[in-house]
């Protein structure tokens, strides 16, 4: 496939994983401004009564409402770093892989951040070398609302139902709440440990781009 104009995530849906792993370069959006409740400061995972939003609070953009996405401040006047984390834990600690990245996650949840960015692409980063993804990846330098690239930037949006991929495997627990589809890479990883990248990499792109 050829390269993919992508949102930089929080964590980032499966569907949005899909399209990256099978790109042959990411060119990650770093001009476009900052919309609420997107994935951008929020992911879903399957907690024991189901799906459990994780979200990033951020500083009051103010009157304006129109901050690039790069100058994004977090709120940190309340430990959600230490919530989330915890959330992770109680989530996914019975899954077979959450020791197994444990060591290599658990900083992203203790080491202060206050760019909103910035934690999303060291997270990102973090992910990358645990999947074994080689990809080159580049940033935007302006802001092109159309583009002759792959654009899947408007994945990052939680409310518009759109078409996802069609991948199952084992959730912790699945026996309880049923298989519950596109969460975050998180809920794969932990799961499905190394064969993560394998399993993006064979799915079928939805044909909505």
């Amino acid at each position: 496939m050829n390269p993919v104009l992508a949102p930089l995530a929080y964590g980032g849906s499966l569907t949005l994983w899909a399209y990256l792993v099978q790109a042959d370069a990411i060119i990650f959006e770093k001009h476009d401004h900052y919309q609420k409740q997107t994935q951008r400061n929020r992911q879903y995972i399957h907690g024991a009564n189901g799906i459990l939003l994780l979200s990033i609070p951020i500083k009051h953009l103010g009157k304006e409402g129109h901050q690039s996405y790069k100058d994004i401040k977090i709120d940190n006047s309340f430990p959600w770093q230490s919530q989330h984390w915890k959330s992770l834990q109680n989530a996914y600690r019975s899954s077979p892989y959450f020791e197994y990245y444990e060591c290599e996650l658990a900083p992203i949840y203790k080491n202060k951040y206050t760019s909103l960015y910035t934690f999303n692409k060291t997270l990102f980063d973090v992910l990358k070398n645990l999947m074994g993804i080689n990809t080159t990846v580049t940033f935007t330098e302006k802001y092109t609302p159309f583009t002759t690239t792959l654009d899947t930037r408007h994945l990052l949006q939680v409310k518009k139902k759109a078409p996802v991929i069609t991948l199952e495997y084992a959730q912790v627990f699945r026996d309880k709440n049923g298989f519950i589809p596109n969460l975050s890479v998180l809920d794969l990883l932990f799961n499905l440990g190394p064969e993560s990248l394998s399993k993006l990499k064979r799915c079928a792109l939805p044909n909505f781009l």
